[in-house]
């Protein structure tokens, strides 16, 4: 075992689809070949959007594909008494305030939020939480693609922690956790490249350690928007597991030989990380599926 620690953490708002086995495989793949831990993490911090059922039906997919995790399944519901102190902290030290600017006034100013709020003392109620972003964050190093660059006003907006309707976002939930649980590697789709430099913002603002980041390419369909369940992405896993690895591990560039093409899926997995490589996985490109 080496000190790599990587994580798998779906939202239980729907069964996983093909992208989110891609993003699953990958990571798993990543920690695999570095001796490392592979942790999960159940993102269930936003009950409106949560399916009942979907945290259970996730593991058993992962199950399903042999995509075996280290340790317990680390549950964000449960991770509140977390969240409070980080918040907590941030209010004592002058780095968060309470906003009560409506999405239609942002809207009007482009979309980028003016700090409006900062110095008006508000008293809290029907108020969302921000972050007072002094040094934002603009570019890092992805292990994948390099460096990225974002947009400066994007990477400098005092950005939402704590929602108006009570609810933890996911920015500040993310990195507490990654802190907590030692992730040195965040391996995900690339539809979370540009939240990265928020991630690393907040993360300097609370004084956690800062993990590697590495964004796969995205699955999208054929109109070019990507697999997701609010686009009604078929489930993944219920039949034919071997071959919808078989099909995960050719995206990522790995086709498996003709004689481990739908092998079982242990078998298909131990070759993978037997001959794994940054090299082989497809850099900025999107791989198009038909809806069919």
């Amino acid at each position: 075992m080496t000190d790599y620690i990587g994580r798998f953490a779906p939202s239980p708002s729907g069964p996983l689809h093909f992208g989110s086995l891609v993003a699953a495989l990958g990571s798993w793949l990543r920690a695999r070949s570095q001796k490392g831990q592979w942790l999960l993490r159940m993102e269930d911090i936003d009950p409106p959007r949560e399916m009942a059922g979907a945290a259970d039906d996730i593991l058993r997919t992962l199950e399903r594909f042999a995509l075996t995790w280290d340790g317990e399944v680390l549950y964000q519901s449960q991770r509140h008494q977390a969240y409070d102190a980080a918040l907590t902290w941030l209010q004592q030290q002058g780095l968060a305030y309470y906003c009560n600017c409506p999405r239609k006034r942002i809207k009007a100013l482009g979309g980028v939020y003016d700090g409006h709020c900062r110095g008006r003392d508000l008293d809290g109620r029907d108020c969302a939480i921000r972050l007072v972003n002094n040094r934002g964050v603009s570019s890092f190093e992805d292990g994948l693609l390099g460096t990225i660059v974002t947009d400066c006003e994007f990477a400098e907006e005092d950005f939402i922690i704590h929602r108006r309707d009570g609810l933890y976002a996911y920015q500040l939930a993310v990195v507490v956790d990654d802190a907590f649980q030692g992730i040195t590697e965040v391996v995900r789709g690339n539809d979370l490249l540009e939240t990265t430099v928020r991630q690393q913002t907040l993360q300097q603002a609370l004084g956690l350690p800062i993990p590697a980041y590495l964004h796969l390419p995205l699955a999208v369909w054929s109109d070019g928007n990507k697999l997701s369940k609010q686009n009604h992405a078929p489930p993944i896993g219920e039949t034919a597991p071997e071959l919808a690895l078989s099909r995960a591990l050719a995206f990522l560039g790995l086709t498996p030989p003709p004689d481990l093409w739908q092998a079982p899926c242990p078998t298909q997995l131990t070759w993978a990380v037997s001959c794994f490589q940054l090299s082989s996985v497809p850099r900025e490109r999107k791989i198009l599926l038909q809806e069919s």
